[in-house]
């Protein structure tokens, strides 16, 4: 036992510095590897302008993915990963960004949904429009091109006032559009 523990204390003597350094060499380079592979994935978006979907339009519902928000029309409290919009004088909806219609779908509770993929990993969603749509799957839409018509097909959210509902996601997962959409005041 003497013998073993006196060869791992001239090891150390003779190489502890080295390995010392070695391990430093080591975390350093990792860092500045882990540092650099984050900020080359970060998206910059001080390149990428987005237009509000709805011109004169008020936010009847904000985003929300902390606060439960009340959905009367199914009696529960939700989050509400979008924004919906009304406006009183015009119920055009328009694209936010340009990019390429990848699905035209209608169901029950979101009524007739247009969804748009756009550069960087976003990808806007349009939600209780109106039965003319005016895109269809593999259509190129430039940033306010109309789409469709706001109305109250989202059996979900909606009773009489024709409104849209509007999600925007940054790599598959729902995003504040607030941060994204020059909405001024609110």
């Amino acid at each position: 036992m003497e013998i073993k523990s006196n060869k791992f204390k001239n090891f150390c003597k003779r190489y502890g510095a080295l390995t010392l350094a070695g391990v430093f060499a080591v975390a350093i380079a990792l860092t500045v590897a882990l540092t650099v592979g984050a900020s080359t994935n970060q998206v910059s978006t001080s390149n990428l302008s987005f237009q509000v979907p709805m011109n004169n339009a008020e936010i009847i519902k904000d985003y929300s993915d902390q606060k439960l928000q009340y959905n009367a029309m199914v009696n529960k409290w939700e989050i509400h990963l979008g924004i919906d919009f009304a406006s009183p004088t015009d119920s055009s909806v328009m694209a936010v960004l340009d990019g390429e219609v990848t699905d035209v779908s209608s169901n029950s509770l979101e009524g007739n949904i247009v969804e748009i993929t756009h550069d960087n990993g976003f990808k806007s969603v349009y939600s209780s429009l109106g039965d003319e749509v005016l895109v269809k799957e593999g259509d190129v839409v430039k940033k306010g091109d109309k789409i469709g018509e706001a109305s109250n097909s989202a059996g979900r959210e909606f009773d009489d006032e024709n409104a849209l509902h509007f999600v925007l996601m940054k790599d598959g997962v729902e995003v504040d559009p607030n941060e994204y959409l020059d909405l001024g005041n609110k």
